[in-house]
């Protein structure tokens, strides 16, 4: 694993660079975001997703969520309605993952007898700029092994994956609150894990 400090107030390009080539070759990355560390490979990498599996444990039921700059790239990757839509305007940028019904740009390794996906627009500006860098969406879980509780001290997560992640984007310790996960498939929305957040204005 390489390891960069970053600064997300002005985060420098070529850390960036660095973990977006990786990305691009399957590799996965550590990087920050407004909840937790994040674990990440391109969604469009098999390579990077058959790794990211086999990391959280192989088992392919688990959704894995992951992160767009805006709510046009979503629209490409979800099937949004005038409601959500409202909804996560409101919302975004922010901690919060929005389950959604599936578009068919969605890799099939993600979908494993489901329809929906999670998708994020996280308020942070190291993901946005690895976002703009790469093009396309970035696989956002946490940056734990099965079982494990989130963890928030850099150098221990960097010591964990040390030989398996290929860059670390290093912003200091972290948080261990996740976001807030609302079900948007139905006709009100549904909060399916209270994290960081507020959600008041959905209740």
């Amino acid at each position: 694993m390489i390891r960069y400090e970053i600064s997300a107030e002005h985060p420098k390009q070529r850390p960036i660079q660095l973990a977006v080539a990786a990305l691009r070759n399957g590799g996965l990355i550590i990087y920050p975001t407004d909840t937790v560390y994040g674990l990440g490979c391109d969604l469009h990498n098999k390579k990077g997703l058959e790794r990211i599996y086999t990391l959280k444990g192989n088992d392919k039921r688990k959704l894995l969520s992951f992160i767009c700059p805006d709510l046009k790239q979503i629209s490409q990757y979800a099937y949004v309605d005038t409601p959500a839509y409202k909804i996560m305007k409101r919302l975004t940028p922010g901690p919060y993952t929005f389950i959604l019904p599936a578009s068919r740009l969605v890799p099939k390794i993600l979908l494993e007898r489901r329809k929906t996906v999670g998708i994020r627009v996280p308020d942070h500006a190291i993901c946005q700029r690895l976002l703009q860098e790469l093009g396309q969406p970035i696989i956002s879980t946490s940056a734990t092994l099965a079982g494990q509780s989130y963890m928030n001290d850099i150098s221990e997560i960097c010591e964990i994956f040390a030989h398996t992640v290929d860059v670390a984007l290093d912003n200091g310790n972290g948080g261990v609150i996740p976001s807030t996960v609302i079900d948007l498939t139905e006709n009100e929305p549904r909060i399916l894990r209270h994290g960081k957040g507020d959600v008041s204005s959905l209740l």
